[in-house]
């Protein structure tokens, strides 16, 4: 198996979780912190979040990698809102992604350029639909990009049949939103008995489970499960770490997500 490009790791997503509440994210940031949690995902779609975490890793910014985003129509919005980040952020940028798509072709330039003078170290690009991968892969395909973020989880598969062979094949890293399903799997849990054969791979939870399910895949790099209970956030971490499913532990999970 090839060397893992960025893990793989639990990082920690921020839509809908603290927003504002400077407080509230340095609990939960703490929290992943202890646990392990080392790549944190943002965007300015959500709210007060940057500014939030930016406060949050105050004096641990060297520790960790930052995921943020450009979601912005016109390259001067989104030259405004990389400035910011820059503040937040201690003046660089690990993975700098351009949200759903958005003018991705306007910002590839200048976006580029920040990465040449050191102010970024990857770009990369994201999208939560299915109806818009044909698009992800055109950019992709550019080979200017170095991660795709993606929808991942035993109730969205679609990534299997494409994306994720074309990142294997361009080596580009893969990180893994809503490996919950926006919540939609965790609504009811398997019994602990149906989770038992598990066990011995370090699951103890439904979350942890599927967690492990998605980062199982080699072609897959990070998942980030937005929360804001720092308990949670130090459940998850525990999923980051070997021994991996095989493919009878996989289904089994799919199975039980069914």
């Amino acid at each position: 198996m090839e060397e893992r490009r960025l893990g793989p790791v639990i990082g920690l997503g921020t839509w809908r979780t603290f927003g504002g509440d400077a407080s509230l994210a340095r609990d939960v940031v703490a929290a992943a912190l202890e646990s392990g949690g080392r790549l944190f995902d943002s965007s300015p779609m959500y709210g007060g979040a940057e500014r939030s975490l930016g406060a949050a890793l105050d004096g641990r910014r060297p520790d960790v990698s930052v995921a943020t985003k450009i979601w912005a129509s016109t390259a001067a919005e989104g030259r405004e809102q990389f400035e910011a980040q820059l503040r937040w952020f201690g003046g660089r940028i690990d993975i700098e992604q351009v949200h759903n798509l958005v003018a991705w072709r306007e910002h590839l330039g200048w976006l580029g350029e920040e990465r040449d003078a050191g102010r970024v170290e990857r770009l990369g690009v994201t999208h939560y639909s299915a109806s818009a991968f044909p698009e992800l892969v055109q950019a992709m395909r550019t080979r200017r990009f170095d991660t795709v973020q993606l929808p991942y989880n035993p109730h969205e598969r679609e990534s299997e049949r494409v994306l994720l062979p074309l990142s294997e094949e361009l080596g580009v890293a893969v990180i893994v939103m809503r490996p919950f399903g926006e919540g939609s799997l965790l609504r009811r849990s398997p019994a602990p008995s149906q989770l038992a054969p598990l066990r011995e791979f370090g699951v103890e939870t439904w979350p942890q489970a599927l967690l492990k399910w998605v980062l199982s895949d080699e072609r897959v790099d990070v998942a980030i499960p937005a929360t804001r209970d720092p308990a949670h956030a130090r459940v998850n971490a525990a999923a980051g770490s070997q021994p991996w499913f095989g493919p009878e532990e996989r289904a089994l999970v799919e199975k039980l997500a069914r």
